[in-house]
């Protein structure tokens, strides 16, 4: 946490690979991430970045949760458990087709509160060790965001959030 300009961003970015740092170096498991290509995918198996601004696909809820994994693996029981845990799942069953709705690119039907709450799911059905959040609560109101981090808080014990 910090001012405006402090680094957090940046400091996120560098940690998830998405800049190469000018000295130093970030290792994962004792190599640097920014040396192979090889480094670099084994090290974004393990994390989950939920940015600011969220990249949606014209598809469903459960493949926006999903996100990258074909449609006959998803397993829809863990999207609606981390929409729970993301206080998703009660917008999503607010919609007529439910889980099936369609979400669409520009996310017209949701809210930005609603849209970080998916990122949120989105990195939770990954099963990521490692969770980089980039100012992901910021549009949510105060009492979804205290309850999302009571929540995100008691997860602590299977992953590392930043």
């Amino acid at each position: 946490m910090g001012y405006s300009g402090f680094g957090k961003s940046t400091c996120g970015d560098l940690i998830s690979g998405l800049l190469i740092p000018n000295l130093g170096k970030v290792l994962f498991n004792g190599k640097d991430i920014n040396t192979s290509k090889r480094n670099f995918e084994n090290w974004h198996r393990h994390i989950s970045i939920v940015p600011q601004n969220v990249y949606l696909i014209e598809d469903t809820f459960i493949n926006n949760i999903a996100f990258g994994v074909p449609s006959e693996e998803i397993d829809l029981k863990r999207v609606i458990e981390v929409s729970k845990k993301a206080f998703l799942h009660e917008t999503i069953m607010g919609f007529s087709n439910g889980y099936n709705e369609i979400v669409g690119e520009k996310a017209n039907k949701l809210s930005g509160g609603q849209i970080q709450r998916l990122a949120i799911a989105r990195a939770l059905y990954k099963k990521a060790e490692f969770m980089i959040f980039d100012e992901a609560t910021s549009a949510l109101d105060n009492k979804t965001e205290s309850n999302l981090i009571k929540a995100i808080s008691n997860l602590n014990k299977d992953f590392t959030f930043i």
